[in-house]
């Protein structure tokens, strides 16, 4: 089978270091171990680093059986921006330019947003009876209108009127719709204006779980200690890994590592992004909280070891509170209880599983606080919830469970005379 993902925005195999595949790469590497050819369609600009992979269009290959393109655009400086919707504009048109010149594939699995990523694949599929699943991750453009003040939101709307008009073709165009939950699935389906199908499925984010190469955990363990001094801590140390932007309200986390200082209680907040400075500014002179910066796959493995409690900062946005962030999948992984600034799906699943708690949006930085230094003078309770933590795991989220059933799926769909009545694997 030939499948496309048609991705952006996630690490690469080809990128420097030890990258931590996601979504499209955990799913990409399993079904090239499954036998089957993957053409990945991505973007030259690293979305994380705010940084060109290349200067233009390029195409290669990070294994037998997986070759990537990547298509170039102007990239952009803040994730929120007039520049970043150019990008994405400039990355669909190289998609439409340069599609046709390859074979076409059997099934094409792309990912939403980017919305205008979305809709070129969409019509090249339609165009040519090649299936095309549309898989929700965000929910664009209605989020955008979040982010501006709610007097100006009807003028918001009228100009974001073109975004949700390709939103609604691509959908409509789609021969089944996936999501990382079942509300994301459902919020693709209105879009497409018809109920659910024999094709629409929801397929959680997994994360995965394979052991990590003995020597570059031990080079991790080191690095920790000599760089940073994180080693073995008779506290508690709390961590946030992920993207210092406008999603994750860190401002709340420093305040409480503040309230905490000498406590016993230690943070540490890795990632990179636009407001990583600010971070570092508003926590200078606090001795309990490190930053770090970015750090690769075998630091965060080797953090997760040392590590009690994975922060979840996130604002309670609708979409944050009804999807399963990855970040919380990853603490869940690493057998670390789990505090969420949100409540929503991930307040459910952590109140059902008894392995975190919900410490905002109200009084966030007290409940925080008093939620850290309880679980620091509970030792057994920790245990018990880190335990919990790992089964909730295994049970859901582990990646190649998640990613073998996706593949499975991808080839029910690829195999079907009819894509509009394939029962899904």
């Amino acid at each position: 089978m030939k499948v496309w993902l048609v991705t952006i925005g996630e690490p690469l195999p080809c990128d420097p270091g030890h990258p931590r595949l996601l979504r499209a790469g955990l799913l990409a590497e399993l079904l090239v171990e499954s036998g089957h050819e993957v053409l990945w369609w991505t973007s030259a600009f690293d979305h994380v680093q705010k940084s060109h992979r290349a200067t233009a269009d390029r195409r290669l290959s990070t294994r037998t059986g997986l070759d990537l393109v990547l298509l170039h655009g102007p990239g952009y400086r803040r994730n929120l921006s007039l520049a970043r919707i150019r990008d994405h504009r400039a990355l669909a048109r190289r998609f439409a330019e340069l599609a046709p010149r390859e074979p076409p594939p059997d099934v094409i699995l792309a990912s939403f947003p980017s919305i205008e990523l979305a809709l070129a694949a969409a019509e090249y599929g339609h165009a040519r009876g090649v299936p095309v699943v549309l898989d929700v991750r965000d929910l664009w453009p209605d989020i955008f209108l979040d982010h501006a003040p709610a007097p100006l939101r009807p003028v918001a709307r009228l100009a974001l009127a073109p975004l949700f008009a390709q939103t609604k073709r691509a959908f409509r165009l789609a021969s089944a719709v996936t999501g990382i939950t079942t509300p994301f699935m459902e919020w693709g389906l209105r879009r497409a204006g018809r109920p659910v199908g024999p094709l629409d499925r929801a397929f959680p984010m997994g994360y995965p779980s394979r052991p990590m190469e003995v020597s570059l955990l031990a080079e991790a363990r080191a690095w920790w200690a000599s760089t940073h001094g994180v080693e073995g801590h008779d506290g508690l140390t709390a961590v946030f890994t992920g993207s210092f932007g406008q999603q994750v309200d860190l401002d709340t986390v420093i305040e409480a590592a503040r309230h905490l200082s000498g406590s016993g209680v230690r943070f540490v907040l890795c990632g990179g992004g636009e407001n990583l400075e600010r971070c570092r500014r508003r926590a200078a002179g606090l001795d309990n909280v490190i930053l770090p910066g970015w750090v690769d796959a075998p630091r965060i493995q080797a953090l997760m070891e040392l590590a009690d409690v994975g922060l979840a900062p996130y604002f309670s946005r609708v979409d944050f509170l009804n999807s399963y962030p990855n970040k919380v999948l990853e603490y869940l992984a690493g057998g670390l209880p789990v505090l969420s600034a949100m409540d929503g799906l991930v307040g459910e699943l952590l109140r059902a599983n008894a392995c975190g708690a919900v410490y905002g949006p109200d009084d966030s930085r007290l409940r925080l606080t008093a939620q850290l230094v309880s679980l620091r003078d509970a030792p057994e309770k920790l245990q018990a919830m880190s335990i919990r933590a790992r089964a909730l795991f295994e049970a859901r989220f582990d990646a190649d469970v998640v990613y073998g059933k996706m593949a499975a799926y991808l080839e029910a769909i690829a195999r079907a005379p009819d894509h509009s009545n394939v029962q899904p694997a």
